[in-house]
């Protein structure tokens, strides 16, 4: 059958975790940067999208095709394996260590970001014809978002740094239910609508993705946005990248291994007595 069951599902979360812990250094940084690269290439297309048109649900409905685009070539993202490496090393398999998750995390960080990074100088040098005329209106659109979204949390202090974060971590909720969606049919088709529903929502919400701030922030840097370095890190990427972390292995990893792996016991069936009959009654 096309479905995969949740039991089984589960099953290959974790074996999708373990595998990523023992891959090369090689196809690990290879995976990641494509990875980074092509949701990149998405998050330039929505915007796009949404500038042209004037209508944000537009970009929001066909940014998902870079996402399942990395997933079906089998690229890995930060945010899908925060979600399951952990797994590995919670199921105690063999050999799973947490140096070897935090080596998977530190390669696939390294791979996004220079995977992002290299699309955001192309497109820079798209949107200003090679840095010798201003920014068109969506390079000027993608200044506005890294301001908005950086020092736009500054100004309300503590409150902004909780509000990026709780984006963080509904961000990553939506994004590794889509990462699960991919395992959750065996069939193309089934793994793209399964993919599709929750990264849609991600985007249309405005919740923060480590990943695609990779992009969109240096981007910004580039074309003129009126924030720094530090306020990208300090305001946007670092608290992110906690809250994706949270976001995806509490709300998603953890909580599908806890009821369909360690499940709790089943509780004993009550047998109530049987009711006494009319007639016995009348007796």
């Amino acid at each position: 059958m096309s479905y995969v069951q949740p039991r089984e599902l589960a099953i290959k979360m974790i074996d999708a975790g373990e595998a990523k812990i023992f891959m090369s250094t090689r196809d690990t940084l290879i995976r990641a940067y494509m990875a980074g690269a092509i949701l990149s290439l998405a998050a330039a297309f929505a915007v796009t999208v949404s500038v042209k048109t004037g209508q944000p649900i537009i970009g929001a409905i066909l940014f998902p095709v870079g996402f399942c685009m990395l997933y079906l070539l089998g690229f890995d993202l930060l945010t899908g394996v925060f979600t399951l490496t952990p797994l590995a090393l919670i199921d105690k398999r063999p050999g799973v260590r947490f140096r070897g998750v935090l080596r998977n995390w530190s390669l696939v960080f390294v791979g996004n970001f220079l995977g992002a990074i290299t699309v955001a100088v192309m497109m820079a040098i798209i949107f200003t014809y090679g840095f010798t005329v201003e920014p068109d209106s969506v390079g000027q659109a993608i200044g506005t978002i890294g301001e908005g979204r950086t020092v736009g949390y500054a100004e309300h202090g503590a409150a902004g740094m909780l509000t990026l974060f709780i984006r963080g971590v509904l961000c990553n909720w939506m994004v590794s239910t889509g990462v699960v969606g991919a395992l959750m049919s065996n069939s193309v088709s089934g793994k793209v609508i399964a993919m599709w529903m929750p990264i849609m929502v991600f985007f249309y919400m405005g919740f923060e993705h480590s990943i695609v701030n990779m992009y969109l922030f240096p981007s910004g840097l580039m074309l003129g946005g009126d924030f720094s370095i530090a306020d990208y890190l300090i305001w946007n990427e670092i608290p992110t990248v906690i809250g994706n972390l949270v976001g995806g292995l509490t709300f998603v990893g953890l909580t599908v291994y806890a009821t369909h792996v360690r499940t709790g016991a089943k509780r004993n069936a009550q047998v109530s007595p049987a009711p006494l009959s009319r007639e016995k009654i009348n007796v």
